[in-house]
């Protein structure tokens, strides 16, 4: 997620009814769960907010069948989750709010659904490593709800948004999924996605993952990599598709608006370069497509294979920091998705490599040297470690918040300093490929930054994460 003042503003500034609810899937005798097994994950309590995610639920595969309706602003879905329980349990307890729950079907069976404080309850007892299908037919209007945070685009919510001209996009870190679906929402349970969005004509749907066909008005999505709830996403609108080729013959699908977003097309076109300069330092892109979706936050996110880029995050004539926020945003596919947090203490270890990429690239973009870019971290740490707190022990109240991103980038700039560019970057890849697809935390950071470099930084990285005051 863009967070950071970037250190170049720095250098320059110092009538329709609803549709009708989607069927339920008929009653299967045998479901294969084998197939979704890339979607296992372990599953933990999130020590900043345990009241997010369910640690006895591990979600293996979403399906999502959506319905949007521009004039009523309406969206009707089925969401059907094949779900392997971690412990024996008396009910399925799932994130979800502000939707109506038309029916529940679990195993094919009716069951009976009940939405409050912000969860999908469904008594029905589970049994440690038996799978289930749980199907929620649900209808309503998206609404946002409030992000843990001081941050300048925290106001306006996380989740999904219907705006007023019948658009509909998310943003939604560190939660915000439940807002258009039932989800385990906690970054250690991944889980692989299909996805379904039929819309009027005139109209597109975009959204994470490798686009496959569109069947009238149904556009279809699918992640065959697993993904975390927050880098999901979903977002209609009149887009057209601007198709691209990038590194050893990647797709790359940019959805803009007409006239709103040319200004941004000098920059989208360069998406093949920007991924160069970013496998150059951190091995192959991770996924089989990449791309970006305008839309009208104030704010961009990394979401899985599909970047959410908010119009309200630009300045009209600051297309450089556009460029350096895609970088940002590209370089999560490695740190962030590919690799994720165990629990949100850890967000740290996935903005502080993105907003470093993000500063090596303004060298590049600004021309700014690398005395210039010591001074300007160190200063800055100082400050927010002042003003929020180290980045290793974030506050509840405070999510996201820039010590989280600045201060281990510098962190990761002294690491950078002692290893060399040759040794620095082949630690990166390693690190991005060897736990590709797996929750890490500090403690794994560590074991591998002195495993791979055979040199014990353990004083050097708990010191960065946790003093009060920027290490000497």
């Amino acid at each position: 997620m863009r967070r950071t003042t970037a250190v170049a503003a720095v250098l320059l500034t110092a009538g329709c009814t609803p549709s009708p609810t989607p069927p339920a899937p008929a009653p299967s005798a045998t479901v294969d769960y084998g197939v979704w097994a890339a979607g296992r994950s372990t599953p933990v309590a999130d020590p900043l907010y345990p009241e997010k995610g369910n640690p006895g639920l591990d979600v293996l595969h979403y399906r999502l069948e959506l319905d949007w309706q521009p004039t009523t602003r309406v969206l009707t879905g089925l969401a059907t989750l094949r779900i392997r329980p971690v412990t024996d349990a008396p009910e399925i307890k799932l994130d979800f709010t502000g939707l109506t729950v038309d029916r529940v079907l679990l195993d094919g069976a009716a069951a009976t659904g009940e939405v409050t404080g912000g969860k999908l309850v469904v008594p029905a007892p589970v049994t440690a490593d038996r799978p289930v299908t749980l199907a929620v037919a649900y209808h309503g209007t998206p609404e946002q709800v409030a992000m843990p945070s001081h941050r300048g685009d925290a106001s306006e919510g996380i989740g999904m948004r219907a705006g007023r001209d019948g658009t509909l996009w998310t943003m939604q870190e560190p939660w915000g999924a439940l807002t258009w679906y039932p989800v385990n929402e906690h970054p250690s349970d991944e889980a692989l996605y299909d996805l379904a969005v039929t819309v009027p004509r005139g109209w597109t749907a975009a959204a994470s993952g490798t686009p496959g066909p569109v069947e009238g008005g149904t556009y279809h999505y699918s992640s065959a990599d697993p993904v975390a709830a927050y880098v999901t996403t979903l977002s209609v609108d009149r887009y057209r598709r601007i198709e691209l080729s990038g590194p050893n013959g990647l797709p790359i699908t940019n959805f803009v608006r007409d006239e709103t977003d040319d200004r941004y097309l000098p920059v989208l076109k360069r998406t093949p370069e920007l991924l160069s300069w970013l496998e150059k330092r951190l091995g192959r892109y991770p996924y089989p497509t990449a791309g970006v979706l305008m839309n009208d936050s104030v704010s961009a996110m990394e979401t899985q294979q599909m970047l959410s880029m908010g119009r309200g995050a630009f300045r009209e004539a600051d297309l450089e920091y556009f460029e350096a926020v895609l970088i940002h945003e590209y370089a999560h596919q490695w740190f962030g998705n590919a690799v994720t947090p165990s629990t949100w203490t850890d967000l740290w270890l996935s903005e502080g490599w993105a907003t470093y990429l993000q500063y090596l690239y303004e060298q590049k973009l600004y021309g700014f040297d690398d005395d210039y870019l010591e001074s300007y971290l160190r200063r800055r740490d100082a400050e927010l470690r002042e003003s929020v707190g180290p980045p290793g022990r974030p506050k509840a109240g405070t999510f996201a918040e820039s010590n989280v991103y600045l201060c281990p980038a510098a962190m990761l700039r002294e690491i950078h300093e002692r290893l060399g560019d040759e040794r620095f970057f082949a630690l990166a890849t390693a690190w991005a490929a060897d736990n590709r697809d797996r929750s890490q935390d500090r403690a794994g950071f560590i074991s591998f930054v002195n495993t791979h470099t055979g040199e014990d930084h353990t004083t050097l990285i708990n010191t960065w994460l946790d003093s009060p005051t920027t290490p000497k």
